[in-house]
C-alpha cells in the first residue's frame, strides 16, 4: 500500500470519528439527528423561553425521540405533536400494564381514546399520577429521549433534570383557567414552534377563541340569571364530595351566576353540609361533574335530606357534565362542558345546539377524531350529557 493510500485511510477514519463525536454532541445538546433522505444542512439553534421563564436552546423540527412527564404534558403534546415520535410514556397512560395507577381508567380522557394504543407500546418514563411530584430521571434516561416536555412547574427541579438528562427539558403551563387561559394557548404555541406545527397550534387556538366569543355573544344580554352550583370538581377520593369553585371560569365566560360567589376562596374548595343546605334554597341549577358521581351516590344514600331540601334537586334541575379533571384538566371537555352548561341554564338561547354534534366538532379540532360516542361509553360518563333523574340515578 503506497503512502497516499495510507494517508487517505487515516483521514477517512478521523472523519468518521469526528462525525460520530459531532452527532453525540448534538444529541447531548438536544439537537436530534437527521434521518435518511432528509436535508443534511445544519439546523440553527433557537433560544426559546418556556412557560415558567426558563431559556432553552432548541432545534425546531429536529427531534425524533420525545418523552412527556407530569400531569397534562402528554395531553397537550397530543394536541400538537406527532405521537409516533414518543419513545416513552408514564405508566398511568399505558393501559397494557397490570401494575400502574388506575384511578382514571373509568373516566374519558380524549387523548387516551385517540392514542392509547400507541402509548401502550412504549417504555416507561416514570409512574406518573397525582402523587408523582417529581420526574423520574433514571427511567427517562432509559427511554433515550432527545427532548422532554414537562409539566413540573419548578425551575430548580427542571434545570436539574435537564442537567441530568443532557437534553432540553421544556416546561408547559396551562394556568388556572385551563382551555380559556392564555398560558394554555401559549403552551400550544410553544409546542408548535418546537415541532414545526405552528399552523396546528394556531388552528386550535383560533377555534377556542371563536367558540369562546360565540358563548359570550349568546349570553351577553342575559339579565335574569339563574344561580348555579358546580359540584364535584377535582373529586378523586381525597377531596370533599361537594367540591366546588368560587371562580369557575366557564360561568364567567357564559354569564352564569355562581351560587357560591363570596362563600369560599379562589380555586376549588370543599363545602360543608350546613353551607350546602343554606345555599340550597337559592340553587336553581346543579351541575354534577361525572367524576364525582361515585362519591355523591353514597353521600345521598347516607343523608338524602341534605339534597332533597335543595331547590334544584326538588325541581329536577340537576345535570351531568363530563369529567373536568382526570390526570389534570380535560381541556377539550371543558370547552364542550361550557356549551352543555349554557344549554341547560339558557335552553332558549342554545336550542340549536346538539351536544353530540358539538362534542364531535370540538374533539375533531383538538385530536382529529369525532369522539362523542366513545366518550359517552366510559363508566364515569354514564351515557353522556344529560338531565339527571335523581330518584332513579342515585
Amino acid at each position: 500500500m503506497n503512502s497516499k493510500k495510507i494517508v487517505l485511510g487515516i483521514m477517512m477514519i478521523f472523519m468518521g470519528f469526528s462525525s460520530f463525536a459531532a452527532g453525540k454532541s448534538a444529541r447531548k445538546m438536544g439537537k436530534g439527528t437527521v434521518g435518511a433522505g432528509e436535508n443534511k444542512q445544519e439546523k440553527a439553534e433557537v433560544i426559546m423561553t418556556d412557560m415558567i421563564g426558563r431559556q432553552i436552546s432548541v432545534l425546531p423540527g429536529s427531534y425524533k425521540r420525545v418523552v412527556c412527564v407530569g400531569a397534562g404534558a402528554l395531553r397537550m403534546y397530543s394536541y400538537i405533536g406527532n405521537v409516533d415520535l414518543l419513545c416513552g410514556v408514564e405508566d398511568i397512560d399505558n393501559i397494557s400494564l397490570s401494575k400502574r395507577p388506575k384511578m382514571f381508567d373509568s373516566v374519558a380522557r380524549p387523548y387516551m381514546i385517540a392514542y392509547g394504543d400507541v402509548f401502550a407500546k412504549l417504555d416507561s418514563c416514570g409512574v406518573g399520577g397525582p402523587n408523582a411530584q417529581t420526574a423520574e430521571a433514571e427511567k427517562i434516561l432509559m427511554c433515550n429521549p432527545d427532548i422532554v416536555i414537562s409539566e413540573y412547574e419548578d425551575k430548580e427541579k427542571e434545570d436539574a433534570l435537564q442537567e441530568q438528562l443532557g437534553v432540553p427539558v421544556v416546561t408547559l403551563k396551562s394556568g388556572k383557567d385551563g382551555v380559556f387561559d392564555e398560558n394554555f394557548k401559549n403552551s400550544l404555541r410553544l409546542l408548535g414552534k418546537i415541532f414545526n406545527e405552528e399552523a396546528k397550534a394556531e388552528k386550535i387556538n383560533g377555534f377556542i377563541e371563536e367558540q369562546t366569543n360565540e358563548l359570550k355573544k349568546r349570553t351577553a344580554n342575559v339579565a335574569d340569571k339563574p344561580k348555579v352550583y358546580i359540584c364535584g370538581l377535582g373529586n378523586w377520593g381525597t377531596t370533599n364530595h361537594l367540591m366546588t369553585s368560587e371562580k369557575y371560569i366557564t360561568f364567567d365566560i357564559c354569564n352564569i351566576e355562581n351560587v357560591v360567589t363570596g362563600v369560599g376562596k379562589p380555586g376549588m374548595f370543599p363545602i360543608e353540609k350546613e353551607k350546602f343546605e343554606a345555599l340550597g334554597k337559592d340553587m336553581d341549577v346543579i351541575i354534577i361533574d361525572g367524576a364525582a358521581v361515585k362519591n355523591i351516590k353514597p353521600l345521598y344514600k347516607e343523608d338524602p335530606a341534605m339534597f332533597d331540601s335543595c331547590k334544584a334537586w326538588k325541581n329536577g334541575e340537576v345535570y351531568l357534565q363530563m369529567a373536568y379533571n382526570a390526570y389534570y384538566t380535560n381541556y377539550e371537555l371543558v370547552l364542550i362542558n361550557a356549551w352543555f352548561i349554557s344549554k341547560m341554564v339558557y335552553p332558549e338561547l342554545f336550542a340549536d345546539v346538539d351536544m353530540d354534534n358539538k362534542t364531535n366538532e370540538i374533539t375533531k379540532v383538538f385530536l382529529g377524531d369525532e369522539m362523542a360516542e366513545k366518550i359517552y361509553s366510559f363508566p364515569a360518563s354514564f351515557g353522556g350529557y344529560q338531565k339527571i333523574d335523581t330518584a332513579a340515578f342515585f
